[in-house]
């Protein structure tokens, strides 16, 4: 599930990078709030403190209530950073039940 929530969190950011219509946005942030909550509830339930931080963090920095305004290149930026992110802790995960 955990893994799910990453490919589906990272797609949706990267498709940020298109242009979509502002409620396409607004459904990311949301989902991206969620998501980001969900992971941090199972990192913390899993003695990850320092991940469940960032997620936080990353809850924080997507929810939808409060607009944060950073600007589009910024956002673009900050979207392919966390995608990608996403994206190579699911490589790491996969590589640590290899070494196990």
């Amino acid at each position: 599930m955990e893994r799910n929530i990453k490919i589906l969190l990272a797609l949706l950011l990267l498709l940020c990078l298109a242009d979509m219509p502002y409620g396409f946005y607004q459904l990311v942030r949301f989902v991206a709030m969620i998501g980001f909550v969900w992971l941090a509830w199972q990192a913390n339930g899993s003695g990850k403190n320092s991940e469940a931080f960032i997620y936080i963090a990353l809850a924080l920095l997507f929810q939808p209530l409060i607009k944060i305004s950073l600007g589009r290149a910024l956002w673009n930026f900050i979207d392919v950073v966390v995608g990608v992110g996403l994206l190579i802790s699911i490589l790491a995960i996969s590589k640590e039940k290899q070494n196990d």
